[in-house]
């Protein structure tokens, strides 16, 4: 039997599952209006849109059958926010969420209503997902001759190869048909389009130009925009400082002048994106859209008072308007918060670094993940050199940006198909499988759409858990020594919780051939996982890395935080685009150094390069009064 819920009364609501929230948090939570959030690292932007969501389905301002919709740069962002939101209201509510991708959103929308596009810019039904590599962008446009009037070969090819897609192909939102007389550029573009919308047995299309279709889809059809304003009472957009112009203009058709309260939140100082097409600036051209009032916030929940002094000074750099941020946290350690030190040679890093953690790991009693080695790229080089002298102390590295298949190993963790499979085999193989009951019946059923309140189906669930986990163990007691059992076990969990709940409830899985993509990178890992491990507890632990110190790159480690990070290779070599791009570079140091806790630390090998061309950043660190110590 199912139970109305009662509404709380907006006065009497308060957070969900935390203490509390600083007063300009708050105020947006309560808000009515559109809002533009500019919230430094460790602010938490992301638990402030979860409790926003919980109070306007808790308080009845988002009625039914009306829904919140969230989109975010990226998947993991995305099941992030509609985790904590499952955790913090009740599935009856919970389930009026959606937490897309811009790029799930939007494709969403071309394959529901694309048949509505004007023909000449309609997909095939069956369209195929597609890079605009140089090599292919080269050879559509070699293929291509302008007539006289708009100009000749040459100049076509005269266009920037490198940046033709974001300059001219999805540079600005489509016509419903091309101008009388076009520019060069204009016919190029059109052309492209054409050439990979109707030439050959599929249509070809990037996410930006899908981005660029969804867009020209509602614009010519008032009923679809209608609909999606109708539908959602609320938009939240989050990680707002790598919206592309693509993902503006989409959202700003559908919502903008509309009834749905829209709130944006990020930090322009972490912006590291613009390489993939990130607006310079997207939170001016919001504000002015959406009539949208900015709040910032000065709360930073994450990294000890020390840590935060500094960042403030790399804030600046970044931004001369930025705010004082206030550390709610405290320090905890021993000695400097922050240091650069300079090794005579890789060999020396290495050895000192794999000492240091393990020193660090007994003093404060921390485990491998608390800590991070960050690279600003090509992390499988510093794999190398550090694995084996991890290794001489008995601790694991693992390059958390490895490719798994055809899917990066942090990727797989944020899977659906990966958490699933990883909650029941821990529940199935565990001595003491008490702690994992709840969680596992408590995901079961969000999958099979079962809530608190359904107490007979819920019961028959937990039945099925049980003895499907019985079975399992049975069928499977040791980890598996092949891929095609690793395969098997995968189906297995598949075909338990349903293949087609996995693709209802995650849009990403509807993409392409994304959820196959996953489903083979999970049995290529869980059979690696299970190499040399005689239990299930080992090879899980091992699935999982918990006993590995992650290394991963400034990009991939956005999002995540970590007792200590150390930072590998702070030289030319590694910032070599540094001299071209100082802004974006410097976001990129300031998200890695507000990774941290407590402790931060830099390396530099002169073999790998100078530091006279990142000279800025040591300025930055020096002003701080962050030291430079010679190792041996």
């Amino acid at each position: 039997m199912t139970l109305l819920l009662r509404r709380i009364d907006p006065i009497r609501w308060k957070p969900v599952g935390i203490d509390a929230l600083e007063v300009n948090a708050l105020d947006v939570v309560r808000s009515a209006d559109n809002r533009s959030v500019i919230a430094g690292p460790g602010s938490g932007k992301t638990e402030l849109l979860a409790q926003r969501a919980c109070y306007l389905l808790q308080c009845g301002i988002s009625p039914p059958p009306q829904r919140i919709l969230a989109i975010s740069y990226k998947r993991d962002a995305a099941a992030n926010i509609a985790a904590r939101v499952r955790a913090r209201t009740h599935p009856d509510l919970a389930y009026r969420f959606d937490s897309l991708t811009f790029d799930a959103f939007a494709k969403g929308l071309l394959d529901r209503f694309g048949q509505a596009l004007p023909k000449e810019w309609r997909p095939k039904p069956d369209y195929e997902i597609a890079n605009a590599t140089f090599t292919i962008v080269q050879a559509t446009l070699q293929a291509l001759t302008p007539p006289k009037s708009v100009g000749t070969k040459a100049d076509v090819m005269g266009m920037a190869i490198k940046t033709f897609e974001r300059d001219h192909l999805v540079a600005e939102p489509l016509w419903p048909a091309p101008p009388a007389t076009p520019t060069v550029e204009q016919w190029a573009a059109n052309e492209f389009w054409k050439s990979w919308l109707h030439s050959g047995s599929h249509s070809a299309l990037t996410f930006p130009m899908i981005g660029r279709l969804a867009e020209l889809l509602i614009r010519t059809n008032p009923m679809v925009r209608e609909a999606l304003r109708l539908t959602y009472s609320h938009l939240f957009m989050d990680e707002f400082q790598d919206t592309t112009q693509v993902q503006f203009d989409l959202a700003k058709t559908i919502f903008a002048g509309s009834q749905t309260i829209v709130t944006a939140v990020g930090d322009n100082k972490q912006q590291i994106m613009r390489w993939a097409m990130a607006m310079d600036d997207p939170f001016a051209p919001f504000e002015a859209s959406f009539s949208a009032k900015r709040t910032p916030l000065h709360n930073n929940y994450r990294s000890s008072p020390d840590l935060v002094r500094i960042q403030e000074i790399l804030a600046k750099a970044l931004d001369g308007t930025a705010g004082k941020p206030i550390s709610k946290s405290k320090g905890t350690i021993v000695g400097s918060s922050c240091e650069v030190w300079d090794f005579p040679s890789s060999d020396a890093e290495a050895t000192e670094l794999a000492t240091f953690i393990a020193d660090e790991m007994k003093a404060y009693e921390l485990k491998p993940r608390d800590f991070a080695i960050l690279v600003r790229m090509k992390a499988a080089d510093y794999l190398k050199k550090l694995e084996p002298a991890f290794a001489e102390r008995d601790l694991s590295i693992r390059n958390e940006a490895a490719l798994v298949g055809k899917v990066a190993l942090q990727e797989l963790f944020t899977e659906p198909v990966s958490d699933v499979l990883v909650a029941i085999l821990r529940l199935a193989t565990a001595e003491s499988a008490g702690r994992y009951w709840t969680e596992c019946l408590e995901t079961i059923c969000h999958f099979w759409g079962l809530t608190f309140d359904d107490d007979d189906r819920r019961a028959k669930a937990a039945k099925s858990l049980q003895a499907f986990a019985d079975g399992l163990i049975a069928r499977y007691p040791k980890p598996p020594a092949d891929a095609a059992t690793a395969k098997q076990i995968i189906e297995d969990v598949v075909s338990f919780v349903g293949q087609s709940n996995f693709l209802a409830l995650s849009p990403a899985y509807r993409q392409g051939d994304w959820y196959l993509r996953v489903c083979e990178a999970a049995t290529v890992h869980l059979e690696a996982s299970s190499k040399g491990a005689a239990e299930w507890t080992a090879a899980l632990d091992t699935y999982e890395g918990l006993h590995a110190v992650p290394l991963m790159t400034i990009h991939k480690s956005k999002g995540l935080e970590y007792h200590t990070v150390v930072f590998v290779g702070l030289d030319d070599g590694a910032w070599f685009n540094f001299g071209k791009q100082s802004h974006e570079e410097t976001a990129g140091f300031f998200v890695a150094f507000t990774r941290a806790k407590q402790r931060v630390v830099f390396t530099y090998c002169a073999h790998r390069g100078s530091r006279s061309g990142i000279a800025p950043l040591y300025d930055l660190l020096k002003q701080a009064g962050v030291q430079t110590i010679a190792k041996k």
